[in-house]
């Protein structure tokens, strides 16, 4: 039973009955209260279909830029893979529908294609009898705009797929549209008598229905048959009913391929006032097109704008979370992402890829004597130095903390031998000699120690290598740098030391935790326990042992000026051996000098006197040593 636009209960399936019965006011009322609700229908498909079936309406309405965003919203759902889905078959076609009625009739019809293959594997026969109905129709349109020989291949297409969509269709007004479409298709490839029939029936559905669309496609395949038959008067009277009915549903497409026709018609019969409003509708309907296609393409740039600009601000959020806000250099997120990439090109060009892992000394002291913000500004000043001693295709990257990584790009020589014990030499160098007057005022000036690390590795194996060096450097007493590579002793292939007399006040001052082997002090990410550098109570509380301290000096008693003995002690004899003492000297380090010893025995140690009368400093009188032998003196260092 043919149903009416009031009968339709479907909100949707109304707004397109009205369209088709030209009650476009009503059409357009309906719309606002469908367009605002959510799409039907949690699965994926399912939305797409509604969002695309409405861009399909808003077309028709002539709410281009709404249709286009309904269309790309629903679009966007069908990427990704392979549907085989109903729902997606809808929406593919009303996509399809849309770049037709843009001009891209060539898109359109591959898309309707897909969406014959979709229905055909969702095994859904009312959606296949859609799907063929739309690629029939586009075909239609194809072979008329096409020349004789490519038309009648595409006539016979229409056809098949036309004819194979009727017995599928149970819906009234896909039954309608797949007879007007079938008609046509056989007035194409010659069966006029076949067309006219079906023409026929096509009409009278649509007048039972009030079908407007329907109504303009039967008369205008009733107008070219018998056009084909020379009567030219019953044609041009059809097609003026067709022109009429495509006018009433706002449809550009079909009103300027109708007009054209009903133009060809009227000056076959030398009618010029008929061929002018024919070709008067043909312009509207044209200018109508271009407008069109012109708010879609302004739209399109639209988007495209917003989507440039969106893609923008995803590369930049992505490139900060891969960068150092301190130094700006790579961290190490932003070292993982591009090390792959320069470790697989370095290999490829047959040269060795090297990793400098770079550690400030005694950065802590840094932070506490000169405080954080000139902690800060020391980092900012190294990563500096980096970038200067490096060359613009190597990674440079702040690891964590006071760490820096260096990994060497793949550019001439950038793979060389010794490319990076030099280039970790001039880090080294740069750093050492750098003028830090300005940065840190009086406080320590940083150094640095450097592990190096060359091989055909992975990052990960490369800075297990890098780190083991850097912790030889730490040992061997800072600012230097040292090689783990293949094929050396130990895995150490040497090393390189400043020379500054800080490093080696360094050394002697950490001469015990240095020489008992304890640990720097680094987990897989090269943080967690504390450090070398860290202070004391950090390498207690963490297990280290405590650095062994040198023995004091004993003080040595008085004596005058004159290098007598004092008035009432005997002189002094002359020592009996002598025996060789050990004294610690500033900055840690031993000598061995002479000291005289006159007696075998453990000698008193005297008591403080005061300068003025040799007497004892306290207030107790002093003891009779008439019977001691008197006390050697050292002689004066």
């Amino acid at each position: 039973m043919d149903q009416r636009a009031d009968e339709v209960s479907d909100p949707e399936a109304r707004i397109k009955a009205l369209l088709n019965a030209g009650r476009l006011a009503e059409a357009n009322t309906t719309f606002d209260e469908v367009v605002n609700r959510p799409p039907p229908g949690a699965d994926r498909w399912a939305r797409s279909a509604a969002l695309v079936n409405r861009a399909k309406l808003a077309w028709r309405l002539g709410r281009i830029p709404l249709a286009l965003e309904l269309a790309a919203e629903g679009w966007s759902d069908l990427e990704g893979e392979d549907p085989d889905h109903p729902d997606a078959a809808r929406a593919t076609h009303a996509l399809a529908y849309l770049l037709e009625g843009i001009g891209n009739r060539r898109a359109a019809v591959d898309m309707m294609r897909v969406a014959v293959g979709i229905a055909r594997r969702a095994g859904e026969a009312e959606v296949l009898a859609i799907c063929l109905q739309g690629l029939g129709g586009l075909l239609n349109f194809r072979a008329i705009s096409s020349q004789p020989d490519v038309a009648l291949a595409a006539f016979e297409e229409a056809r098949q797929c036309l004819a194979e969509g009727l017995p599928l269709a149970s819906d009234d007004h896909m039954t309608r549209a797949l007879l007007g479409a079938y008609s046509r298709s056989l007035a194409g490839v010659g069966e006029l008598w076949q067309a006219e029939l079906h023409a026929d029936e096509t009409v009278r559905r649509a007048l039972v229905a009030d079908d407007k669309w329907a109504l303009a496609v039967g008369n205008w395949v009733l107008a070219v048959v018998h056009r084909e038959r020379g009567d030219l008067l019953r044609a041009r009277t059809l097609g003026s009913r067709a022109v009429t009915a495509a006018e009433s549903i706002n449809d550009p497409s079909l009103l300027l391929r109708f007009s054209q026709d009903l133009a060809d018609i009227c000056a076959g019969l030398g009618d010029p006032v008929g061929e002018a409003a024919a070709l008067r509708c043909s312009v509207a309907a044209g200018t109508t097109a271009t407008v069109t296609l012109q708010e879609g393409l302004g739209q399109a740039l639209e988007q495209r704008r917003v989507a440039v600009q969106a893609q923008r601000l995803a590369v930049a959020a992505q490139e900060a979370a891969a960068r150092d806000p301190l130094t700006g250099l790579a961290n190490r997120l932003g070292l993982e992402r591009a090390a792959a990439t320069l470790l697989e090109g370095t290999a490829a060009r047959g040269r060795v890829p090297w990793l400098v892992l770079v550690d400030v000394d005694w950065f802590k002291d840094v932070n506490d004597d000169a405080g954080h913000a000139a902690g800060d500004a020391t980092l900012r000043e190294i990563a500096q130095l980096l970038r200067r001693e490096t060359r613009s295709d190597d990674l440079v990257a702040r690891w964590a903390g006071d760490e820096f990584v260096v990994l060497l790009g793949n550019s001439a020589g950038g793979g060389g031998p010794e490319a990076g014990p030099v280039v970790a030499e001039r880090i080294r160098a740069a750093v050492d000699g750098h003028d830090w007057q300005v940065v840190l005022g009086i406080t320590r000036r940083p150094t640095v120690s450097i592990g190096v690390a060359a091989g055909p590795a992975k990052l990960d194996q490369l800075f297990a290598a890098a780190d083991m060096a850097l912790y030889r450097a730490k040992r061997l007493g800072r600012n230097r740098v040292e090689v783990e590579g293949p094929g050396s002793e130990g895995g150490s292939e040497g090393g390189s030391d400043g020379g500054s007399g800080e490093a080696c006040e360094d050394a002697a001052a950490v001469g015990g935790a240095e020489a008992d082997g304890s640990s720097r002090g680094r987990d897989g990410a090269g943080r967690g326990r504390p450090g070398r550098d860290a202070p004391r109570a950090e390498r207690v509380e963490a297990g280290e042992p405590e650095p062994e301290q040198p023995e004091p000096e004993r003080p040595e008693p008085e004596r005058p000026e004159s290098g007598q003995p004092e008035s009432g002690q005997p002189e002094a004899e002359e020592p009996e051996a002598e025996h060789p003492e050990v004294v610690a000297t500033e900055g840690g380090a031993t000598e061995v000098v002479a000291a005289e010893v006159v007696a075998t025995e453990e000698l008193p140690v005297p008591e403080p006197t005061t300068p003025e009368t040799g007497a004892p400093a306290v207030d107790a009188p002093a003891p009779d040593r008439s019977d001691e032998q008197p006390q050697a003196i050292s002689p004066p260092r």
